[in-house]
């Protein structure tokens, strides 16, 4: 269902937007442009005074894989959240050592603390970090809000797939636009089915 309305206590969840990963090969839309747009959310998502997350990764989970790790050591640069971000003293920061963005980490609580029941969410890469975290907020009990626009993926299927067969049982999908254009109403309260995502 496209982005109908946004809580009156919604926070912005961006995803993996570090100097590591958005020097990797994207696709479909390349990484400047959801940097690009991952930062005038935040920036209006600061303006009304609602929560920016962002969220960095510095490791990853323990457990056997087929497909192959990646070795070696990384650039000591590599887990910093790229500039245009311009990261303010009140924005949460959260750093992960898997996909999502709630195990292990203190994310959950500090939206609770916030009052938030709503997160709108973007960044690299869609079918990993992105629907992950998605995944773990729709069983936390928030409502759930994807930029499509402001998401991209190492696998363009990977990306297509998300967007048209998960994204849609998890929540809602708009546009940066579309997103942008709720804030301009003014988020709303919006009555919840239980208060599993109240504080």
């Amino acid at each position: 269902m496209p982005a109908t309305t946004l809580d009156a206590t919604t926070a912005l969840v961006l995803i993996d937007l570090q100097k590591g990963i958005a020097g990797l090969p994207c696709a479909p839309v390349p990484p400047a442009e959801v940097i690009e747009r991952g930062a005038r959310l935040a920036a209006a998502f600061r303006a009304r005074g609602l929560p920016v997350v962002l969220v960095n990764v510095t490791g990853g989970a323990p457990g056997r894989t087929e497909a192959a790790r990646h070795t070696g050591n990384p650039p000591a640069d590599w887990a910093e959240l790229v500039p245009e971000l311009d990261r303010q003293p009140g924005d949460i920061g959260v750093t992960k050592q898997q996909w999502g963005a709630f195990h292990g980490t203190n994310l959950d609580l500090e939206l609770r603390r916030r009052g938030v029941t709503q997160v709108v969410l973007g960044g690299i890469a869609t079918s990993i970090g992105v629907e992950s975290t998605a995944r773990a907020a729709h069983e936390h009990g928030y409502h759930v809000t994807l930029a499509t626009d402001a998401m991209t993926d190492l696998d363009a299927e990977a990306h297509r797939n998300s967007l048209e067969r998960i994204f849609p049982r998890l929540g809602e999908t708009g546009t940066t636009e579309a997103i942008l254009a709720l804030l301009g109403r003014g988020p709303t309260a919006r009555p919840r089915d239980d208060g599993s995502a109240k504080a």
